[in-house]
């Protein structure tokens, strides 16, 4: 079974290593604090914009913030809906 932790909880432990509060990170990035308080939590996804602005600010990539978050996305459909998709949708025939 597929398993991928939101990305909130990476989030999370990249604010305690930087010893950061959301506040500040959101004040940083210019979004409302309940955005991030969410996604630390796990209530949100990240965005397009939000991972735009968490690449600047860390200093990484936009992607891999939205890598995150689909990776997260697709274990949990999978864990969640996988054999019910395999059982009625078959491979394409090959040509």
């Amino acid at each position: 079974m597929p398993f991928a932790t939101h990305p909130g909880s990476f989030l999370k432990r990249e604010l305690k290593a930087r010893e950061l509060s959301a506040n500040r990170l959101a004040l940083d990035l210019s979004v409302p604090s309940g955005r991030i308080t969410d996604i630390l939590n796990g209530r949100r996804s990240i965005t397009a914009d939000t991972a735009v602005r968490l690449g600047r600010y860390f200093g990484n990539r936009a992607q891999f913030w939205l890598d995150l978050q689909s990776q997260y996305d697709i274990a949990v459909i999978e864990r969640e809906h996988g054999a019910k998709i395999a059982s009625r949708v078959r491979p394409a025939d090959v040509a």
